[in-house]
């Protein structure tokens, strides 16, 4: 098989501190760079268009649609598809080269390793976080459950995990977690009663404290010192207010 072409496909919205980092680390893969942004306010345009990427916007409607829309936007089939906020490591950037020289499988998944107020996590259920991102589009899609989507393959297809790690600058600061974490608990008890799931009492009682041990013991969270602690607790609390907020 020749080597395939590659599009890159990233979706944005006010990512101005991210989406440079992340451009720069596919420019040497890349046979396209296409952004799908939700009319952001800041310079993420002004960004993009610098760098020379295919710069479209389109409103949101979710990260598992407009995920899905930017998809069809690609010129070629074979699709590497990433948040903003994410970039690739050199060796990763590298097994993917070779991958396009000689692509055997319907997609390829990667660990992803996280980047929490400047601190490499290691632990807390955060790594390895094994993510399909490098797939024919032919053969999958974006689904799951919003806001925490995934790429899910057709029947009988095939990945291959790849070596190197997909960087995930998540958090800048503890408030923008506790931030984000409302907003996504938010999103999620939105998309529970869109599908017509019904909370009860014991949800918000039992799976906060299993959410906390499962990253904190189980996941060795405690290895990341004070911030594997406060994953373990702010995770516990989406998880609390995911059962308890009002759509």
């Amino acid at each position: 098989m020749p080597m395939v072409q590659l599009s890159v496909v990233i979706i944005t919205f006010n990512e101005a501190r991210n989406i440079g980092r992340c451009i720069d680390s596919v420019q040497a893969i890349a046979d396209e760079i296409v952004v799908v942004d939700s009319f952001s306010k800041d310079e993420t345009e002004a960004i993009c268009q610098k760098k020379g990427v295919r710069f479209i916007q389109h409103a949101f409607e979710g990260h598992i649609e407009q995920k899905n829309w930017a998809l069809q936007q690609a010129t070629f089939p074979y699709i590497l598809s990433l948040d903003a906020d994410e970039a690739l490591s050199p060796e990763l950037a590298d097994n993917i080269r070779i991958t396009k020289q000689s692509w055997k499988y319907d997609g390829y998944c990667m660990n992803r390793r996280t980047n929490y107020c400047g601190k490499w996590i290691r632990h807390s259920g955060w790594y390895p976080d094994r993510k399909l991102r490098l797939f024919d589009r032919r053969k999958g899609h974006w689904g799951g459950f919003n806001p925490h989507d995934r790429v899910e393959m057709n029947p009988k297809t095939a990945p291959k995990w790849l070596k190197g790690d997909l960087l995930h600058y998540s958090y800048y600061s503890v408030d923008e977690h506790y931030a984000r974490a409302r907003k996504y608990a938010q999103i999620a008890a939105q998309a529970r009663r869109n599908a017509g799931k019904h909370n009860f009492w014991l949800h918000a009682l039992l799976n906060p404290p299993a959410k906390f041990l499962r990253n904190y013991l189980i996941k060795f969270g405690f290895l990341d010192g004070k911030a594997g602690l406060t994953i373990a607790w702010i995770s516990a609390l989406e998880t609390y207010w995911k059962y308890t907020t009002k759509p």
